[in-house]
């Protein structure tokens, strides 16, 4: 079994699908840091099942999609497939190659494959485990895993071993078994809590049982002593309903007779009514005939009057026109013009008015004529007589209404010009209260607008202020942060490396030339290429720890190093003393120099503890005789010029440049592009450290002046806002002020129209009741000549109005006597006259209100006209009058005409009047005795009715009577179907009284129904006879079905069945509370005990079997485990012992005695030390030591294949050989996949896959097999 194919397709670095071909033996990924070589092994972990997306070196289990570059974009999914050589049937499926999918989407959702198959990630575990692929994955040795090791507990590594062995699945077998047992021990307590409990129920439910037993034979006689009493009641019931409808048919032959006697009145009544209605129509006809003339006399006799009123007012000649001045017209017009609107709805209202009131004044007057009517036939000579005088008083009466309806309306209207003038005048007073306040308005509006200026001009300066500090605060801190980057860089690499000299020496305290020599003017890089020496400059206390120092060095294969201490404690002082160098370095030498030339000792200040201190005096020997010059021209220059004086140090000139180069007498240190020496770089991180500190000390201040502005933007935010507030209330207020002053200025300028309208119409009014007040006192005068000519009997020439043969009527035949005159009571007539009176006063003062407002609304419209057309309407007045005066006088004779023409008219009227009130009266009379006739025969249809209701009362009696008996049938039919199941035919066939009772109830079993119900009626008349509730009785006396014995019975006694329902009623009263479902309920109970009681036993059964299965598993873990530890420790030794040739190393149990939980110890003792702790060895043993327990178990329990993350890295050419031959010993059982940068490694591959990065950051691969030509990748 081998790693046949691995493709990749949008995981992590791999955009595109990538198929790695893996070949049995080695195969090496080698690329650049960085390149995606590692993605292979998380690639290889993630479709094997890893879970953990830290073990994936990501945050979350996402990260592990491609994430798009600047060049591609991000992917939705990502998809790994490896496909295994199964040829050998190590996993334990059907096929020889298995591939196994997984994909992830963006979204968070997963798939998993087999072969194609969608599985579960449990079916992917369980597959591999069995090879030995557990979930821990020891066979995939990443980046980290070699630390992992080593920091592992006993227990841990105990994992690892139990993994290769296979132990995780028994283990996990045994959690499953003690899940279930926990589980099943829950199960168990509360099967039997539930066994006890339904133990204890059985007890009281058998006594209740028992009694349940007892009742149902109670029950039994109950219910059949009820069902038979009941069927005997059916049966009396029947029995008295047949009776009653016997009674029924004689009652209704009495209703027929009586109801033909009806018939017959009714007919001869109608008869009369025929008659009747015919004489009632012919003297409705002559009373129309009759009211018909004379109301055509009557309109005879108004036309005449009207006639004689037209004909006095056109005697009247037409007078002279007369009109305004075109600009009076043209301001009337305006005036009319505004006042139309308000003027058509007063006309609209007035017509409505008008309306009501003449509807009300044509009933009232038809009433009154009706009435006037009827006197009129008595008093027909009396009003011709008065005729004159009452038309006279009419008038008079008329105008005095009319004067008196014009005072009221003239009254009201000075009343309303009154308020409207005084509602004005408050008005114009509120409106300049207003208008003050507007002004104060104003004011304070201003004083606000000024206040919320100033405000916002505040806030807004202090967010423009705030805007640059924070933008200078995201720089600030920019560069605060790259300050720091820059300073951590650099103090990490001023870190020593693994082996260098400090590390060794560390016991010793050795201190850096470099962090205590401080150079000024940026000379870091010629001062340290004058001093010159090795990479490692070192300050120890004495030459004794420098002896030491460089005895140690030389044994453990460090790197070179100078080595200082301070001057004078080797017995030299007096040659160094201070006075000779400072001179020479401070004083002559420094002052004797030309321009561009500087002293290297005068630029270098040392700064060290006390005891370090004559390491100065070293340091100035050593650059003794050192001048810095620009560049290496001025170096050339001065050096060949010789006029450089010689130093006091005594030692001979160098010429070193800022570049770093040194020009001696006969030879040069010219300095490459290297990465610097220590000096420049500590030079240049004291730098950073001080541009950091720098930064961080702007960025505080930035941030303490950003809290201030924010303090001062929050009170001017809330300044601005009160003002803001202010401002609006103020808005609100000048608002509503204004609102209100135009509401004002509206309201005066209706009160203004209005009062207008007002004046107006009270100068018409004025005019009308002028001339109202000469109409009285010309209506007054004719009255009182009218009176005085009836009182002295004037008969020769009528009266105004009066017709012309009024005189002649009144003397002819048949007329009454003038001495004696008939005079009725008028009080109906004068009530009628009344009504119609005042309701002609409301229609005429409706009418005036209408026409006072068409006047005012005409008169606008007729100003506005004659304004616009003076000229033409002047010349078109005069035209007017002169034909209107010849219209006048043909009116006139036209009038005289129509006057004798109506006269004639009216005196054959008369005469038709009186032949039609003789043909209604005798009509009248044929009327009455028909009417009397029909009375009579109404009273005659009326004693028949009463016959008819009385025997129709006796009839509904009855059919109540019989009603009420099938009411209480029906009662006792519904009683028996809902009481007891059966139809009333079942009942009475089966219970009725002609049934024989049974002597003893028929026999029930335990289980049957408790009250013995019978089947309901519908089904027994389907079902076998047997279904009854005594199915004994039902087959007749010789015995029931299939052969039963025949029950003894007795003819039916009520009062036996009343007495046998009374005693089973007491017997089952004694019984007390029946449960009547005890039986079932004790079935149901007992069932449910037997079967808890076998499923206690399965329980018991299945615990034992689990605790066996347990303990089975625990004895094959130990096994398993004993014998992969003892192979394990055993290969340890061995490779151990290769990697660490003289070396000891061994593996033992931190608890023998407890194979199940011991952890795993691991003691490792290089050659020539005592030490045996992990912790106590170095980086490079430590990592062989866990190589090799990893090794160890790879060759205990071999894998088929195995993937390493360089585990070489940190070993040196030894080791790795040594490592190198173990891989070899791999390669005979296993497949090895290593990720490399190691030559050594590469060369033992059999084949190479080379991984780089594009510059669109997508991995690329090529693969190169070391037998055959370079071949790209698929992808």
């Amino acid at each position: 079994m081998y790693l046949k194919t691995l493709t990749v397709r949008g995981f992590k670095s791999f955009a595109s699908a990538t198929t790695f071909r893996f070949e049995p033996g080695v195969t090496a990924v080698v690329g650049p840091n960085g390149s995606g070589k590692s993605n292979v092994v998380d690639a290889l972990a993630w479709v094997m099942g890893e879970q953990g997306a830290k073990n994936l070196r990501g945050g979350k289990m996402e990260d592990v999609i491609f994430a798009g570059t600047s060049g591609r974009a991000p992917l939705g999914r990502a998809q790994v497939s490896l496909t295994i050589d199964n040829a050998d049937g190590a996993l334990p499926i059907e096929y020889s190659e298995v591939t196994i999918s997984r994909t992830l989407f963006r979204n968070g959702g997963s798939e998993y494959a087999i072969n194609g198959s969608a599985c579960r990630l449990l079916d992917i575990q369980e597959l591999l485990s069995d090879s030995g692929l557990g979930r821990e994955m020891h066979v995939i040795v990443g980046q980290g895993q070699l630390d992992r090791i080593l920091q592992a507990t006993p227990e841990e590594r105990r994992g690892f071993i139990e993994e290769a062995s296979g132990v995780l699945k028994h283990r996990r077998r045994k959690e499953r078994s003690v899940r279930k047992l926990e589980s099943m021990r829950g199960n168990l307590d509360r099967v039997r809590d539930l066994s006890e409990e339904v133990r204890r129920q059985l007890g009281p439910l058998s006594r209740q049982a028992s009694t349940a037993r007892k009742a149902q034979r109670i029950q039994f006689d109950v219910r059949d002593a009820r069902t038979r009493l009941l069927a005997d009641d059916v049966a009396r019931q029947e029995a008295e309903l047949a009776r009653l409808g016997e009674g029924d048919r004689g009652l209704e032959e009495d209703l027929a007779a009586a109801e033909a006697g009806v018939v017959r009145a009714e007919e001869a009544a109608a008869a009369v009514a025929s008659r009747a209605a015919t004489a009632a129509r012919a003297s409705a006809a002559a009373r129309d005939h009759w009211y018909q003339l004379s109301t055509l006399a009557e309109r005879y006799r108004s036309l005449a009057a009207v006639a004689a009123e037209r004909e006095r007012s056109r005697r009247q000649p037409v007078p002279p026109p007369a009109g305004p001045d075109p600009d009076t017209a043209a301001e009337l017009a305006d005036r009319a013009t505004a006042d139309a609107g308000a003027a058509a709805e007063e006309v609209e209202r007035s017509r409505g008015e008008l309306a009501a009131a003449t509807a009300h004044r044509q009933q009232a007057e038809r009433e009154a004529r009706e009435a006037s009517e009827a006197h009129t036939r008595l008093l027909q000579e009396a009003a011709d007589r008065r005729q004159r005088a009452a038309v006279a008083a009419g008038r008079v009466e008329a105008a005095q209404a009319t004067a008196r309806t014009l005072r009221s309306q003239l009254e009201r209207a000075r009343t309303r010009v009154a308020e409207t003038e005084q509602a004005a005048a408050a008005l114009r007073a509120e409106l300049a209260d207003e208008q003050d306040r507007l002004a104060g308005s104003l004011d304070s509006e201003e004083r606000l607008d000024a206040a919320y200026e100033r405000a916002a001009e505040v806030a807004e300066d202090l967010r423009e202020r705030l805007r640059v500090v924070e933008e200078a605060l995201a720089v600030a801190e920019s560069a605060h942060g790259a300050a720091v980057a820059r300073r951590d860089a650099l103090a990490e690499g001023l870190e020593p490396e693994p082996g260098a000299a400090v590390t060794v020496l560390e016991d010793l305290a050795p201190v850096a030339l470099a962090g205590l020599l401080h150079v000024e003017g940026g000379w870091e890089a010629a001062v340290a290429a004058a001093l010159g020496g090795p990479a490692d400059e070192l300050v120890l206390s004495g030459p004794g720890p420098a002896a030491e120092a460089a005895g140690r060095l030389a044994g453990a294969g460090a790197g070179d190093a100078r080595l200082f201490f301070p001057a004078g404690t080797d017995g030299d002082a007096a040659e160094d003393g201070d006075g000779a160098g400072d001179g020479a370095g401070d004083g002559e030498g420094a002052g004797g120099l030309p321009e561009g030339v500087v002293d290297a000792v005068a630029v270098v200040r040392l700064d060290a503890p006390e005891h370090l201190a004559g390491v100065a005096t070293t340091v100035r020997r050593l650059l003794a005789g050192t001048v810095l010059v620009e560049d290496l021209e001025d170096a050339v220059a001065w050096r060949a010029s010789g006029r450089l004086p010689e130093l006091l140090h005594g030692a001979p000139l160098r010429v070193a440049t800022r570049e770093g180069h040194v020009l001696g007498a006969g030879w040069a240190d010219a300095r490459g592009a290297g990465a610097g020496s220590r000096l420049e770089r500590q030079a240049a991180a004291d730098e950073a450290g001080r541009v950091a500190a720098e930064a961080g000390h702007e960025v505080e201040r930035l941030r303490f002046q950003r809290s201030g502005l924010l303090g001062r933007l929050e009170e001017a935010a809330a300044e601005e806002s009160a003002a803001l507030e202010a401002l609006n209330a103020s808005d609100a207020h000048f608002t509503a002020v204004t609102e209100h002053l135009a509401r004002l200025h509206q309201q005066l300028a209706h009160a203004d129209d209005g009062a207008r309208r007002q004046r107006a119409e009270l100068t018409a009014l004025e005019g009308r009741l002028a001339e109202a007040t000469a109409a009285v006192a010309q209506a007054e005068d004719r009255a009182r000549a009218a009176r005085e000519a009836e009182a002295a009997g004037a008969e020769g020439e009528p009266a105004d109005g009066e017709p012309a043969g009024r005189a002649a009527t009144a003397g002819g035949p048949g007329a009454a006597a003038p001495d004696a005159p008939v005079q009725p009571d008028p009080a109906a007539r004068d009530a009628a006259e009344e009504r119609a009176a005042a309701a002609r006063h409301r229609e005429t003062e409706a009418r005036l209100a209408l026409r006072a407002a068409e006047t005012v609304q005409q008169q606008a419209a007729a100003r506005a006209e004659q304004a616009r057309r003076q000229v033409s309407a002047s010349t078109l007045a005069h035209r007017e009058r002169e034909r209107a005066e010849r219209t006048r006088r043909a009116w006139l004779a036209r009038i005289g005409a129509v006057s004798a023409a109506l006269a004639r008219g009216l005196e054959r009227l008369e005469a038709a009047v009186a032949r039609a009130d003789r043909d209604r009266a005798g009509l009248d009379r044929q009327g009455e005795e028909l009417a009397a006739e029909r009375e009579r025969l109404q009273q005659a249809a009326d004693a028949n009715r009463a016959a008819v209701a009385r025997a129709k009362d006796r009839l509904h009696a009855a059919r109540m009577a019989r009603q009420e008996q099938q009411l209480r049938l029906d009662q006792l039919h519904a009683k028996a179907r809902e009481d007891l199941g059966m139809t009333p035919d079942y009942l009475l066939e089966h219970y009725g009284p002609d049934v024989p009772v049974p002597l003893a109830p028929p026999a029930e079993e335990p289980g049957a129904r408790a009250a013995g119900t019978p089947g309901t009626p519908e089904v027994a008349d389907t079902a076998a006879p047997g279904d009854g509730p005594d199915d004994g009785s039902a087959d007749g006396p010789d015995g029931g079905p299939g052969g039963e014995p025949a029950v003894e019975t007795t003819p039916f006694d009520r009062a036996e069945q009343q007495k046998r329902l009374r005693r089973a009623e007491r017997e089952l009263a004694a019984l007390g509370r029946v449960n009547p479902l005890a039986l079932e309920e004790y079935a149901a109970v007992e069932e449910r005990h037997r079967f808890l009681t076998a499923q206690l036993a399965d329980l018991d059964a299945s615990r034992r079997d689990l605790l066996r299965i347990i303990q089975d598993v625990d004895d094959t873990v130990q096994r398993v485990f004993r014998s992969a530890f003892e192979d394990t420790a055993a290969q340890f030794q061995h490779v151990f012992a290769t990697l660490f040739p003289g070396g000891e190393g061994r593996l033992f149990l931190t608890d023998p005695d407890n194979l199940l939980e011991s952890g795993v110890e691991v003691e490792a003792r290089p050659a020539g030390k005592k030490v045996k702790r992990l912790s106590l060895l170095s980086g490079g043993e430590r990592s062989l030591a866990a190589v090799a327990m990893l090794v160890a178990i790879f060759k205990a329990r071999p894998s088929p294949f195995y993937v390493m993350d360089e585990v070489e890295a940190a070993l040196d050419d030894t080791n790795l050989g040594r490592l190198l031959e173990i891989f070899r010993e791999l390669q005979r059982d296993s497949q090895l996949i290593i990720i490399t940068h190691q030559k050594r490694t590469m060369e033992v591959a059999d084949a190479l896959y080379g991984v780089s990065m594009r510059g669109d950051g997508v991995s690329a691969v090529i693969s190169q097999r070391l037998d055959g030509a370079p071949a790209a990748a698929r992808g």
